[in-house]
């Protein structure tokens, strides 16, 4: 099992959105230097507390200040944009930094109808189209267009040999079919909810269709996952947490709040209810609890790489987190 990171290069509060850009650097470099295999980062708008706005641009970045880690994307928000802009620029990026490119992809509005019709705009929504446009991204990138295509004679540049690997982001069993349906890999989001979890992951490998550039399907898990030493540290992260998470499920503010912030507050029964709820998104737990969880996961679901975010306030818990689930799979593998 591979390891991997989602970084939505989260705001601390009391934090600038540059120091959350240093910390995604400084956690890059980190995950780089102690093995882990993929770093991706994700794509969000009109909010405060998340500054992965723009993923082609922060991986370039990502890209250039590390040496071997492969920096994704998760995920481009391809209804919003052009498949062969997008094309253009996983091409680039693959032939400035060959073998070292992935490129997810996502069909998240992202944000609300008026952030949305700001990022195309002001042009109808194409969600619904999301089939069609993984399939033009693959033929611009592949240069598989075919020949009855409209676009079949416009080539996306840089002309080059090898491609990033694709994956779809996915939360329900249509999700899967498409991916299985493509021929490409599959993150299934657990850290935004697990409703279809076993069906979906199930479909995804028992359907997937070989081709040329992906043999078998590959399933990614993404997970909130933290690792904490003592029974405070887990009161101090679940408390944050939970908090944080209300605040993203009734659409408030996304900056990370500090322990201080959170620790008095009393929530009504309304909350409390999307409280209970939001705790099956994570795994918050001492290191054996934590291989415990990733052990079982393993086995259930025969993943081939776990990806981990972890949106908590202190950054150097944050690192020490990142650390032990390092060492966690390693002796699992």
């Amino acid at each position: 099992m591979k390891l991997s990171i989602l970084d939505q290069v989260p705001m601390s509060r009391g934090e600038s959105p540059i120091d959350a850009l240093n910390h995604s650097m400084e956690l890059v470099q980190f995950a780089d230097q102690i093995g882990y295999h993929r770093y991706f980062v994700a794509e969000h708008h009109n909010t405060t507390g998340l500054i992965s706005h723009a993923p082609e641009i922060l991986m370039t970045r990502l890209l250039s200040i590390t040496e071997k880690i492969n920096i994704g994307s998760a995920g481009i928000l391809l209804p919003q944009y052009s498949p062969y802009k997008i094309a253009e620029n996983a091409n680039l990026l693959e032939a400035m930094f060959p073998g070292r490119v992935t490129i997810g992809l996502g069909n998240s509005p992202g944000g609300s109808e008026i952030t949305r019709r700001a990022l195309t705009d002001g042009a109808e929504s194409k969600v619904r189209d999301y089939d069609r446009l993984i399939e033009d991204f693959l033929g611009f990138m592949r240069n598989t267009l075919p020949l009855n295509h409209q676009f079949r004679s416009v080539k996306a540049g840089p002309r080059i040999d090898t491609h990033p690997d694709v994956f779809t982001l996915g939360l329900t069993d249509n999700g899967a079919k498409r991916a299985a349906k493509l021929g490409i890999g599959f993150v299934f989001g657990d850290f935004i909810h697990d409703k279809y979890r076993d069906s979906a992951i199930n479909i995804y490998q028992s359907e997937f269709v070989a081709n040329r550039f992906m043999a078998k399907p590959y399933t990614i898990f993404c997970s909130f996952i933290i690792v904490v030493k003592d029974e405070a540290e887990r009161d101090m992260q679940t408390r944050i947490l939970d908090h944080w998470l209300l605040n993203v499920s009734k659409g408030r503010d996304t900056v990370v709040p500090s322990y201080e912030q959170v620790k008095g507050i009393v929530y009504n029964e309304k909350d409390k209810a999307i409280i209970k709820a939001n705790c099956k998104r994570y795994c918050i737990g001492l290191k054996h609890e934590v291989a415990h969880y990733i052990e079982d996961l393993n086995n259930q679901y025969h993943i081939d790489e776990l990806m981990v975010i972890n949106n908590t306030h202190h950054f150097e818990l944050k690192l020490e987190s990142f650390k032990d689930i390092k060492e966690i799979v390693d002796e699992l593998n």
